[in-house]
Formats: structure tokens, C-alpha cells, sequence
């Protein structure tokens, strides 16, 4: 070996290892937290069993297992890509953690692609169980798989943007309470275990532009109407993803 070489030679790793093993590292810390299995796992679990079983809410004709099982996969997406990643992205950004990483030969773009990633792995998780569960309590499904994945990326991206424009505006304790009474808030008014029917028209026009309403109703067009895609609730979605997410790039404070 001649002199001034190394080996193995050192620098960075090539770009893709970089967010394949900060995605794991993203992962792992999530599905570790406490909060955030609650968040993620058990609330929306419960929820679907509970209401399902018990006749506690008016659903309308069929079985409420039908009505329900797509909502609770929109509020899983919620838990996930806005709740739990504002959250943990806010006290990250408190401690210094996204200023250090910054320094890092992992470029800012290549972080929020793993934290994508991360929700992305995560979401899978949620809706095999939540899936396995609804089967188990008598659910048929119906529509196109096509469908209901397109919507559930758009769906994603809509609350992903939004929890970063929260975890990177505001102070960290602040994201923690504003991001669970958006939660709740959107459990209740959103469509989710409530039908929008039964709230007054000035109100349904409102909450039927959201995105939580969006995509629940955009799954229970396709999963238990069968519809082939409901473009109107794709399209409220694609525009809070494109107002998210370019506010988020756009206002988000790394420190």
C-alpha cells in the first residue's frame, strides 16, 4: 500500500445506503416509543373492534364493520404521517438532533426522504393488522387494490406535509398538544367513526374538505361502494399535500 492511502478508503457512503439506513434508524425509533404505538396501533385497533361490536353509532344500512374498517385506515394514516411525525419530529428539532444530522453527509432531502420512508414501512404494518382485524369481524371488501393505495399515498403525503409545517414552525410542546387535538378532533368531525350525513349541511360542505374526510370517504367509496376512483376526494388530497408539503419546504426551522 503506498503511502497517503487507506483502507478501506474513507467517505461517504453511497446516497441510497445513507436514507435505506436512516429510514431503518426512523423505523425502529418509532415502532419503539410507546406513544407512539398507541397512536399508531392500539387506538385505531380499538376503535375498529369497539365500534364494530358494540352498536354505540349509527353507521347506516349493512354491517358497521363495512362502513367502518375504511375510516380507522384513514385515521391510521393520520396517527402515522401527521400525529406521530410531528410529534417526534418537533422534539428532534428541540434537541438539536435535525442540526446535527444536518452536518451529516445525509443531505436535508435525503432525511425527510427516509422519514417518508419510515411512515411508508410503518403504514404498511398498520394496515396488515387493521386488515387482518376487520376480516376477522366479518368485513368485504370491494373496489380495485389500485385504488385504495392511490389513496392512501395521497393521503400520506397530505399529512405528512402537514405535521413537518407543524414540527417545523412550532415550539416542540406546543406540536405535542397541537397535533393530538387535531387527532381528536379529526377522529370525532372527520368522517371516521361518525357519518358526515349526520352533521348539519353548513357543517358537512366544511368537514367534507378535509383530509381526513377526504380519505375516508374516498376508501368507503372504493371499499365498501366499489366505486372505481373517487377522483373529488383525490383531488382535495393532492391539493393539501401540494399546500403541505410547500409550506413545510418552504417555512420549516431546522433549529
Amino acid at each position: 500500500m503506498s503511502a497517503g492511502t487507506y483502507a478501506p478508503r474513507p467517505g461517504a457512503a453511497p446516497l441510497g445506503r445513507m436514507i435505506a439506513a436512516q429510514a431503518a434508524l426512523e423505523t425502529r425509533m418509532l415502532l419503539r416509543n410507546g406513544e407512539q404505538l398507541l397512536l399508531t396501533v392500539v387506538i385505531p385497533s380499538l376503535l375498529l373492534v369497539l365500534f364494530s361490536t358494540v352498536d354505540v353509532v349509527d353507521t347506516g344500512s349493512g354491517e358497521p364493520v363495512d362502513f367502518l374498517t375504511p375510516g380507522v385506515l384513514a385515521l391510521a394514516v393520520l396517527s402515522t404521517a401527521f400525529t406521530g411525525q410531528a410529534i417526534a419530529t418537533g422534539f428532534e428539532r428541540r434537541y438539536g438532533v435535525l442540526k446535527r444530522l444536518g452536518t451529516s453527509p445525509l443531505p436535508r432531502w435525503g432525511l425527510m426522504a427516509a422519514k417518508t420512508l419510515a411512515v411508508l414501512v410503518t403504514e404498511v404494518l398498520q394496515v396488515a393488522l387493521l386488515t387482518v382485524i376487520a376480516f376477522a369481524l366479518g368485513w368485504s371488501p370491494h373496489g380495485s387494490p389500485f385504488a385504495v393505495l392511490l389513496l392512501l399515498v395521497a393521503g400520506t403525503a397530505a399529512f405528512s406535509g402537514l405535521g413537518l409545517l407543524m414540527a417545523g414552525t412550532l415550539k416542540a410542546e406546543a406540536t405535542l398538544a397541537a397535533a393530538n387535538l387535531v387527532f381528536l378532533l379529526l377522529l370525532v368531525g372527520g368522517g371516521v367513526i361518525v357519518p358526515l350525513d349526520k352533521f348539519p349541511d353548513a357543517a358537512q360542505a366544511v368537514l367534507g374538505l378535509l383530509p381526513i374526510a377526504a380519505l375516508s370517504d374516498g376508501l368507503r367509496a372504493v371499499l365498501q361502494d366499489g366505486a372505481s376512483l373517487p377522483w373529488r376526494d383525490l383531488g382535495i388530497l393532492a391539493v393539501w399535500a401540494v399546500v403541505g408539503l410547500g409550506a413545510a419546504g418552504r417555512f420549516f426551522r431546522w433549529e
